[in-house]
């Protein structure tokens, strides 16, 4: 897609209503600028360059860095990573051991990635049905729409990144865990890069504060269900893991690291302080429950307590039905307008881009019209600062 430069107003916050979600809106200015499209090779599937779409998103600040255009005529890289001359990236979305591509994950927690000439991906949280097992129910119609979007933009993503929720399932022997999954896994298939899902309670009992265990009476048919569905694909075993993407010229580095807040454990909490411990130049946290989530899980005020001792520059979560990016908690941006009734705003998905001079900007890209919300656009340096 082809958008439109445009300035804005200085960054500013509007506060939170007391008593309800809230509209978090912050605004900053920046200008778009034109990227290739990021050829990938994950295991599940090779992406092209689509194309070519010149659907103007108008009043759209979208601030991304400078690539050469995939319109060059050089195609996308090989499974090997190309011959380095077209642009385009290799990436790993396997995961576990290192014994050969036909071999699962051996443990949880690994670090899988590739390199890529420019930081760009999407961010959608939270999709499913009003109601328990309501499978007639699950918004299927908004989450296909959204991967559809989030495919058809020119430059496409290099993968999505999933903030948890993608069930509403009973627990029960009449649970439609599977289902709603499976629903999930085929309206995410619009999107042919690879797809990268955080945990969420939903993928525990359903309630905000369930913490669930990986394995005996302690596991879920809704866990067991992510697991087999969203996460097998990327070979991890555990919902805990990290990805790594790295500049394909060495300039820069980043993490993202995958945390279960509701399958806390000892184990979850060591892994999570060796993997933050691991410098980068940028690290997103990625969970499902703000900070400030009522009733949170043990997970939250745990991995909260590690983020205070290590440098990120965001943490990007879910939970709540909207999109946020609050003045209270200016490194914590939330999506959560995957398709779940909404509490706020509309259905739609995050934008984030690395820009040239090494800002991370951020939009939110509206689900019908392909405009980004001028309001809540902003920009945060490597460290999480705000910057223009």
């Amino acid at each position: 897609m082809d958008f439109g430069s445009q300035m804005g107003a200085a960054a500013c916050y509007e506060p939170r209503h007391i008593g309800s979600e809230g509209e978090r809106l912050q605004c900053a200015s920046e200008k778009w600028r034109s990227l290739s499209h990021i050829a990938l090779t994950p295991l599940e599937a090779s992406a092209h360059c689509p194309r070519p779409m010149l659907v103007r998103l108008v009043a759209s600040p979208l601030a991304l860095a400078s690539l050469a255009a995939c319109s060059s005529g050089q195609g996308p890289a090989s499974s090997s990573g190309g011959d380095g001359d077209d642009g385009g990236a290799t990436f790993d979305a396997r995961g576990g051991d290192s014994g050969g591509p036909d071999r699962p994950a051996t443990n949880g927690g690994r670090a899988i990635g590739g390199s890529v000439e420019s930081l760009l991906f999407a961010v959608v949280g939270d999709t499913r049905p009003p109601t328990w097992d309501d499978v007639s129910g699950y918004p299927t119609s908004q989450i296909t729409k959204i991967y559809e979007d989030i495919a058809a933009l020119d430059p496409r993503p290099m993968f999505v990144i999933g903030t948890g929720d993608y069930q509403f399932s009973s627990t029960g022997s009449g649970s439609t865990a599977f289902q709603q999954l499976a629903m999930y896994a085929k309206a995410r298939a619009s999107f042919p890069g690879p797809f990268f899902p955080a945990m969420g309670n939903h993928e525990c009992t359903g309630r905000t504060d369930s913490n669930c265990a990986l394995s005996g009476s302690g596991t879920t048919p809704n866990l067991a269900a992510f697991m087999s569905t969203l996460l097998a694909p990327i070979r991890q075993n555990k919902p805990y893991y990290s990805l790594h993407v790295n500049a394909a010229d060495g300039s820069w580095t980043s993490k993202f690291v995958f945390v279960a807040a509701n399958a806390w454990d000892a184990s979850q909490q060591s892994w999570l302080a060796s993997a933050l411990s691991q410098p980068t130049t940028y690290t997103f946290l990625v969970r499902h429950e703000p900070h400030d989530a009522f009733g949170a899980p043990p997970g939250v005020a745990a991995s909260e307590a590690l983020l205070e001792q290590y440098p990120y520059t965001l943490c990007i979560v879910g939970h709540s039905h909207t999109y946020g990016h609050y003045g209270d908690a200016p490194k914590e941006v939330l999506f959560g307008n995957g398709g779940a009734p909404l509490a706020s705003k509309d259905y739609g998905f995050g934008l984030f881009a690395r820009r040239s001079d090494g800002a991370i900007v951020v939009d939110a890209v509206d689900w019908q019209t392909g405009k980004a919300d001028s309001y809540f656009h902003f920009a945060v340096a490597p460290d999480g600062s705000p910057t223009q």
